[in-house]
């Protein structure tokens, strides 16, 4: 017979009373019988081995997903290690989702879920784009308002359990002589008693709260979700804290309330000492929602405990990517939790628990490499590269390994400094490309030219140079004096060829040298002829390859001032034989190959890598389910035993 799957507390409700009470006759003196019911225990045998088998299958539960090295030298209640955290490769979230849900229109029934919320369900989801008008600005949660007069004197109250768990994992990992900044401070760090810090700087609006807390060296009236979109909380006060940076950051119960948490993050990414540490830490979303509701985001009354350590987990991820290492999760709530006791056993059924649950997601700063590693430019560039805004973790994963190999075959000091400088600019070179993301200009091509522009010593991201990088990728009009003619004749070159060809000429626009202008020009009126007199001379060859090699040798005499005049250029050309010309172009594609070879070498070493942490996740996934699969059981009234549930089939 099978049984249906329903709450493990319901059927030790059940039987509890089948197996306790039993009902029996008895005769009294007169003859007459009565029936009793009489308690009696359940033998030892059965409740023995029951309650040992849901111990172990709650153990298994909370099996954590990290390995042994990761567990060594962590506080108790680790859950998640650093290598089993996955993420998309771009930031999965719009706005909405970090949003009080007041604050937008009332969700359309049949609206799909997006980015991590998408992911999170398990279902496959559209992007969908939340419609706001009909929420008038007055109605907002003014969020200074809020904190500072309508909750000017109100309290957390945290459970005292919960605080006791909390202050016993700070002690892990603050000790006494640090600074400390805390984001979101109120009346209470929940700082061990004997903990002592150099400088304890509170930021948050619960000024009259802040003043309360003895702990407090200094506090800082700052609105955290005021922020320069893509960069940081934009704040005065915070930026002035850079010349002094912290031991540790500490934010607890604030995660719920931040609407812009990747700026937030990387405020206190670079708030912080190199190996200095950020501890966030939240209770049960149902802990205090009678008081502070209004302003939690969407994400946070939406999703569940587990759900929410994962995407506090994102936020790092996304904020400074690997410039935050040694990303763990912990559980540490109290044993008087509710989740604990409903994955217990009959003994606790009446027992209705706590929703004092508390959390703890951290991790630290990476330290940043000054100048290039010779011996490993790929880690120096990827470290300069962690709180660049507009880049994705996916565009830093393409163009990290070509500026890297290009650093390493740079054949003049000026080409490595190049590389070293003009990393910086790369945001502003990826503001335009990311509008080729609609066209079939994939993210590798979109690499491969930024890492091109970066080499050029030339390239300096001024005004002129952006405009022609947008011209010559079809993002504003062409000029008909440049672009468009270039456009026209190099139509037949490969997408490859046509990047390294819009790579070297665009550092050339915006030199304010009179004769590099005129360089240009003749650079384009000259395509036509060179052409003609490579199709005359190599007959046989492609066209791609006629613009390839015409284009080439252009650049390398015409365009760059007072190597040949155009006469000059002609007459050499003309002298060329068909073998010298096709020389040229071997010697073109050679390096080319090589780039091609190693490229696909770097990339099978990371697909491998990637593969190898797949399967540690899959192992760790496989480990949880089998712990969900053996814990289900239900109570059989045949047999009067526990058993385990039959699985569908």
């Amino acid at each position: 017979m099978r049984f249906p799957l329903i709450t493990l507390l319901t059927v030790l409700a059940a039987s509890t009373e089948i197996s306790a009470f039993v009902t029996s006759k008895s005769t009294i003196s007169n003859g007459a019988s009565r029936t009793t019911t009489e308690l009696q225990a359940m033998p030892p045998m059965i409740i023995g081995p029951m309650i040992r088998k849901m111990r172990e299958e709650k153990q298994k539960q909370k099996m954590p997903m990290a390995s042994e090295n990761e567990m060594k030298g962590q506080a108790p209640g680790l859950r998640v290690g650093g290598s089993a955290w996955k993420w998309p490769p771009v930031w999965p979230y719009d706005q909405t989702f970090f949003t009080p849900p007041e604050d937008l229109k009332k969700p359309d029934p049949t609206a799909q879920l997006s980015g991590m919320a998408g992911m999170l369900s398990g279902v496959a989801q559209l992007p969908t784009t939340p419609d706001e008008s009909d929420v008038k600005e007055e109605d907002k949660l003014n969020i200074v308002q809020y904190w500072k007069e309508d909750k000017a004197d109100v309290r957390t109250n945290l459970d005292e359990e919960a605080v006791e768990k909390l202050k016993g994992h700070l002690a892990y990992y603050i000790k006494s002589g640090m600074s400390i900044l805390e984001f979101g401070a109120a009346e209470n760090s929940y700082l061990p008693d004997d903990v002592k810090p150099s400088r304890h700087v509170g930021v948050g609006l619960s000024t009259k709260l802040m003043e309360e807390n003895p702990s407090l060296t200094a506090r800082l009236e700052v609105n955290l979700n005021n922020v320069i979109e893509g960069e940081t909380v934009d704040s005065e006060e915070l930026r002035q804290l850079t010349t002094e940076p912290f031991d540790a950051i500490i934010m607890t119960n604030t995660i719920d309330f931040l609407t812009h948490p990747r700026e937030v993050y990387r405020t206190a990414w670079q708030l912080l000492k190199p190996g200095g540490i950020m501890i966030v830490a939240f209770t049960s979303k149902k802990a205090y929602p009678d008081k502070f509701e209004r302003a939690q985001t969407k994400m946070w009354r939406e999703f569940n405990d587990d759900q929410h350590m994962w995407i506090a987990g994102s936020f790092f991820q996304f904020s400074a990517g690997s410039g935050w290492e040694n990303l763990f999760g912990f559980d540490i709530s109290p044993e008087s939790a509710k989740a604990n006791l409903e994955k217990s056993g009959p003994l606790d059924f009446f027992k209705k628990g706590k929703e004092n649950n508390m959390y703890v997601v951290q991790a630290t700063k990476g330290l940043q490499d000054e100048t290039i590693d010779p011996e490993n430019p790929a880690k120096s560039i990827n470290s300069k590269m962690w709180m660049m805004p507009t880049l994705e973790d996916r565009d830093k994963q393409l163009v990290v390994p070509r500026l890297a190999r290009s650093y390493q075959l740079a054949s003049t000091d000026a080409k490595k400094r190049a590389v070293e400088d003009h990393i910086a600019l790369l945001p502003k070179i990826y503001d335009s490309l990311v509008k080729m993301d609609q066209f079939a200009f994939t993210f590798s091509m979109q690499s491969q030219l930024a890492a091109d522009l970066v080499m050029d010593p030339d390239f300096d991201g001024n005004d002129e140079q952006i405009n022609a990088l947008k011209q010559g990728l079809g993002l504003r009009t062409p000029s008909p004096e440049f672009w468009q003619p270039v456009g026209e004749t190099t139509s037949n070159m490969i997408i490859e060829d046509k990047i390294n060809l819009l790579a070297h000429l665009v550092p050339r626009f915006g030199s304010g040298n009179p004769d590099q202008e005129q360089a240009l020009l003749a650079f384009a009126t000259g395509l036509n002829p060179t052409f003609s007199l490579i199709r005359s001379k190599c007959p046989g060859m492609s066209e791609s390859d006629v613009q390839l090699l015409g284009t080439e040798l252009l650049c390398s005499e015409i365009l760059i001032p007072g190597r040949s005049t155009k006469q000059e250029f002609a007459s050499w050309l003309g002298s060329m034989t068909e073998g010298e010309l096709k020389d040229i172009l071997k010697a073109r594609r050679e390096p080319n190959q090589a780039s091609a070879n190693e490229l696909q070498e770097y990339r099978e070493a990371r697909e491998q890598e990637e593969r190898e942490r797949e399967e540690l996740r899959r192992k760790y996934e496989e480990q949880v389910r089998k712990a969900r699969e053996e814990r289900s059981m239900a109570f059989n009234p045949k047999t009067g035993k526990f058993e385990e549930i039959q699985k569908k089939k």
